[in-house]
């Protein structure tokens, strides 16, 4: 384990990919000095270490934390990204007791845990060791998050109390890194922002935030990560779940990340978390016609092309999550991925799949229709290691 000091003191002076300088200046970070996108076309994957509120320890089986092979594989690989969504009570000293559906109170929500936060700079350390750009996003806020099954003690969009939290929090993680460069480390403001109709329903209606609501939110937490570090590049979700282009943000200093799961049919069919009843998924085709709908390339290109169009217009842009969970036929999948990632790819818009390892992973998918590879224990797709490879 990389203790706070040992931590600080790589940040304080360099780390195997570069100088760590907090003067880093902002445009430096686009050094692909693309014409099309501001943004390095950063490709990896979502890590799942902290993505669920009940703390996951070194000794836990089930934890399915990311290893050191891990990344070796990932850089040997050639990606050279990695995105950490976090709950954020998975870094307090607030304990669920296995129960990750535990009520949090408001008098928990800032009580930071410097043991859990330690294995947080661990992750972070070792990605950059192993020359992977880190994308540190909060998945779960004080009073937000896209998912339900579980209760706040607030509504981010409509308390003070709750957006307070949030830029606390943020502050905390902006302090703590002021030192580390751009090139290796971004902050991931909000996973996904919408406006959930019943936020204890997972089924519920999910309509983007009003637009001013968002530009405040995300102002606030720009102002107290600038104040740490004026060049710390910041990313802020696309909104309605990360679908769509956030207008009233584009003359801030902040990039912003889509989503790859468009149509949702493909990318989640049959997931419980879409589907009330999964035998509800209409059947999947590519390109084709599905529910009544025809999908194509063609149709997938106008779906981004407000993405695409942000991009040209200097605003950076990412795709933070994509990928397909692995009930989806894998031909099927396999097409449709081929022609969103070669439209990205014509923008100059890198991504990362969720995840790595898991449901949506190049390793142990669980799909019942690959032939696998044996992969040092794991069980390696190939095909869609070389698609991604490929692009």
């Amino acid at each position: 384990m990389i203790t706070r000091r040992d931590f600080l003191k790589m940040a304080g002076t360099a780390s195997v990919v570069g100088a760590l300088k907090p003067d880093f200046a902002f445009a430096d970070v686009m050094n692909t000095f693309s014409e099309v996108n501001k943004l390095p076309r950063w490709r990896g994957f979502n890590l799942l270490d902290f993505f669920s509120p009940v703390k996951r320890g070194p000794n836990d089986r089930n934890a399915s934390l990311t290893t050191e092979n891990d990344f070796k594989w990932m850089a040997d690989w050639g990606f050279d990204f990695v995105r950490i969504p976090m709950a954020y009570p998975s870094y307090l000293q607030f304990d669920p007791k296995g129960d990750p559906n535990k009520r949090i109170t408001k008098e928990e929500v800032l009580l930071f845990d410097e043991s859990a936060i330690e294995r947080v700079d661990h992750l972070i350390t070792k990605a950059n060791q192993h020359g992977l750009h880190v994308s540190l996003n909060l998945h779960r806020a004080p009073g937000f998050c896209i998912n339900a099954g579980f209760h706040e003690p607030y509504n981010l969009w409509r308390d003070k109390e709750a957006q307070k939290a949030l830029y606390a929090h943020w502050e905390m993680w902006a302090k703590r890194y002021k030192g580390i460069s751009s090139k290796l480390l971004s902050f991931d403001l909000l996973n996904e922002p919408c406006a959930p109709v019943d936020m204890n329903d997972q089924h519920t209606q999910k309509p983007p935030v009003d637009g001013a609501i968002y530009r405040q939110v995300a102002e606030g937490c720009l102002r107290v990560i600038k104040e740490q570090n004026q060049s710390r590049l910041v990313v802020a979700d696309g909104n309605g779940g990360g679908s769509f282009v956030v207008p009233e943000l584009t003359d801030l200093p902040l990039a912003q990340s889509c989503r790859g799961y468009y149509p949702h049919y493909i990318s989640h069919y049959r997931a419980s978390w879409v589907w009330k009843n999964p035998d509800d998924s209409p059947a999947v085709e590519w390109p084709g016609v599905i529910n009544g709908e025809t999908f194509n390339r063609e149709v997938l290109q106008a779906f981004y092309k407000p993405w695409l169009d942000l991009a040209k217009s200097g605003v950076g842009v990412h795709c933070g999550e994509c990928g397909c969970y692995r009930e989806t036929p894998h031909d099927v999948f396999l097409r449709w991925f081929e022609d969103q990632l070669s439209i990205f790819t014509e923008h100059q818009i890198g991504y990362a799949l969720w995840n790595f390892r898991g449901d949506f992973g190049i390793l142990d998918s669980k799909r019942k229709d690959v032939k696998y590879k044996d992969w040092y224990g794991h069980q390696l797709d190939e095909k869609m290691l070389q698609l991604l490879q490929k692009y």
